[in-house]
């Protein structure tokens, strides 16, 4: 499965936002820590409040904070919304036809790769990613 730019983009904007303690992210402070294009920036970002993962507010100290609960969100959610869900369904070598009357070399490995992989996408929330961040940020401080 290759995800194109836009879901890299949403995949890293809601993972930032699920893993820090803040409570408004505004366009401008997203585009300074993530380097993601003003423009396209600022149109991901409604195009996720359209679909509700997040929701804005306009004025001087607005921005854009969840719409939903982080365990609501999975990242197999957000792909789809962003990629559609045959994205996730594609042939892993790219093929176009690859389908099962005429299926690739790598199909039937693939087929079970897959399984475990949307598994894994489904059962993993930005919750679940805030958690995990969050515990990696004590251990590294247990260290220093």
């Amino acid at each position: 499965m290759t995800l194109n730019k836009t879901t890299e983009y949403a995949l890293t904007i809601l993972g930032f936002m699920a893993t820090r303690n803040e409570n408004m992210y505004s366009a401008e402070y997203l585009h300074n820590q993530l380097n993601i294009p003003r423009r396209y920036l600022r149109r991901l970002l409604t195009d996720m409040s359209k679909h509700g993962f997040l929701k804005s507010t306009s004025g001087r100290n607005g921005g854009f904070v969840f719409d939903r609960d982080l365990k609501e969100i999975s990242l197999a959610m957000i792909i789809n919304t962003i990629e559609g869900s045959d994205a996730i369904f594609t042939c892993i070598l790219g093929f176009s036809c690859c389908i099962v009357d005429k299926p690739c070399i790598m199909h039937d490995s693939w087929m079970e790769a897959r399984s475990k992989m949307v598994d894994t996408l489904s059962n993993t929330t930005l919750a679940d990613l805030k958690e995990k961040y969050q515990l990696d940020l004590i251990r590294n401080l247990k260290l220093l």
